[in-house]
């Protein structure tokens, strides 16, 4: 894919974002796009979001769990970035400014010193990171009715949108992180639940495939990077006035309230 047509493509995305619209889906009109095209207009997207000011809080894996990559015909899972603007705090989100959003429930790393592929393994993250967290991630897909191939959504940085993070620190060898059970309420109806192991087998395996992957482009995770590593429970659609909760065994429970 030529520059000026990434650059076009990352500006309509973003401008979907910010003006709170469905698109139809970049494949309907450029069906031969590929995976490589679509990480060219991710990094075009982030490369936008930075000159405008915001500020890159670390990277998020994607279709970490084994069904979800057999589902999408992929072998590895794909990655996005969240920002600054993202992070929510005050125990609230507005409807209002997003267009569909979904929720799930993850194990969020801090890494405590860069870590740099290729050749990552899960055992040398976690002698990287600094600690591990709860987090809720909510998705929310530029593109109509949640409907995309997996270029559409590597472009449109992962479909990331907002981050809730819990207040529980925790060293990761305080933890047996694949056997940490987790469930995701909302309204005090148990909606989804699931354990570590749902990422990968343990969520620093996530960690590891997402150092090793950026190292083919020469780059390298950070220390004081917080990393989302893939949704432990499946994505739950949010509405107006929701009260989402999620409680992970050993690292607490973390929550917002969805305003309208």
């Amino acid at each position: 894919m030529d520059r000026a047509t990434a650059v076009s493509l990352a500006e309509w995305l973003i401008r979907a974002e910010v003006e709170k619209r469905e698109v139809t889906r970049i494949t309907e009109r450029y069906p031969e796009l590929t995976v490589e095209d679509a990480y060219q207009i991710q990094e075009v997207l982030v490369g936008k979001k930075l000159e405008q000011g915001y500020r890159i809080v670390g990277p998020k894996m994607g279709l970490t769990s084994r069904a979800k990559m057999k589902q999408m015909n992929v072998e590895e899972p794909i990655y996005g970035f969240i920002f600054d603007y993202m992070v929510v705090s005050g125990g609230e989100i507005s409807f209002r400014d997003l267009i569909h959003p979904k929720v799930e429930a993850e194990i969020a790393f801090v890494l405590g010193r860069d870590v740099e592929g290729p050749g990552v393994t899960g055992a040398q993250v976690l002698a990287a990171t600094a600690h591990v967290m709860p987090a809720l991630e909510i998705i929310d897909s530029r593109y109509e009715r949640f409907h995309f191939t997996l270029p559409d959504v590597i472009a449109d940085n992962a479909s990331s949108s907002r981050v809730v993070f819990g207040t529980t620190l925790k060293r990761p060898d305080e933890l047996e992180l694949d056997l940490v059970g987790v469930t995701l309420s909302i309204n005090g109806e148990l909606k989804e639940m699931g354990a570590g192991a749902a990422v990968l087998g343990h969520p620093a395996n996530s960690v590891a495939m997402l150092a090793n992957m950026l190292a083919r482009k020469g780059l390298k995770l950070k220390a004081g990077q917080t990393i989302l590593t893939g949704g432990i429970t499946g994505a739950v659609m949010l509405q107006p006035g929701d009260v989402v909760s999620a409680r992970l065994d050993g690292l607490g429970s973390v929550g917002f309230l969805v305003r309208a």
